[in-house]
């Protein structure tokens, strides 16, 4: 009779874990969506903010897969997607500072380089470039003289070749007197290919500004926020080929707290699901043990 009833009862408790487990079976997860997002792109899709002209472009779309534990390359792991917008401004400001006394090479392609000569007042407004000579170029496309200078007593000297007869050529006399330009605040000059302007002289520095194109990034990420012409979006991503900006940040916290109680009722059936098992078991174990009578 006893064994009869435990039967029943574990009998029972396993209609309840294959009722539990039917639940998890057919339960449909609930998934973000929004019917009206401000903005719905896929990647290299340009836009612009409304009310404003500047074009931002969706630059890349990636999904990968994280590992969600260790192992020996077992286990699964968390869909991951990711972007990025970029934009580029056509008129943004660029400045440099170059320090008194510093060199400065004003253009990369002809690299010739140029020392910075604050004079030495309270209130400068303007300095001079002095340009600086390349001493040992000037000697290799001499073929009359060595390629490295020699000092002799405290002075430098060039050896020169004429014939047969070596002359020493005092440097400060044999290398041309270098170049100079004066500058103050407000002339323009041409500065890595940028017209640029002479913003500030200080006793300490030099200020030079100009504008060209800049090219900004912003990454996006599930969830994440993004700023754009001082507006914000919070992005979210369908699917591995779109991404979402919207303002309802309401509507997404509270799908989000949808999916939490999803995951949440499913623990718990999994939970009732593993009680049930044991139960049932101890159930008919205990029943079937042999009396001692």
């Amino acid at each position: 009779m006893q064994r009869r009833a435990a039967a029943i009862y574990a009998v029972l408790f396993l209609v309840i874990g294959a009722a539990s487990y039917s639940l998890i079976a057919t339960a449909q997860e609930p998934e973000i969506s929004f019917e009206n997002p401000d903005y719905r792109l896929s990647q290299n899709e340009s836009f612009t903010v409304e009310g404003q002209q500047q074009q931002y472009t969706v630059s890349s779309i990636e999904a990968s897969m994280e590992s969600s534990g260790g192992g020996h390359g077992g286990g699964g792991g968390e869909l991951t997607r990711s972007g990025e917008i970029t934009w580029t401004i056509q008129s943004a400001e660029y400045n440099a500072t170059w320090e008194n006394n510093s060199t400065v090479t004003l253009n990369n392609q002809t690299n010739e380089s140029y020392r910075v000569l604050i004079p030495n007042q309270s209130n400068p407004n303007s300095f001079t470039l002095q340009e600086e000579i390349n001493e040992s170029q000037v000697l290799q496309n001499d073929p009359n003289a060595d390629n490295e200078t020699i000092t002799r007593d405290g002075q430098k000297y060039v050896v020169v070749q004429n014939g047969n007869d070596t002359t020493l050529v005092p440097a400060d006399e044999y290398f041309p007197d270098p170049q100079t330009q004066r500058y103050s605040e407000g002339d323009s000059l041409n500065y890595q290919g940028n017209q640029s302007t002479v913003e500030n002289v200080t006793a300490e520095s030099v200020t030079v500004t100009w504008t060209g194109p800049r090219t900004s990034t912003a990454e996006l990420s599930e969830g994440g926020r993004v700023n754009l012409d001082g507006q914000e979006y919070l992005v979210h991503f369908p699917n591995n080929q779109t991404v979402v900006l919207t303002q309802d940040f309401q509507s997404y916290k509270a799908q989000n707290q949808d999916i939490a109680q999803h995951h949440q009722l499913l623990n718990s059936l999994w939970s009732i699901i593993a009680l049930c098992g044991i139960t049932a078991v101890l159930l008919l174990a205990m029943a079937y043990l042999p009396s001692r009578y």
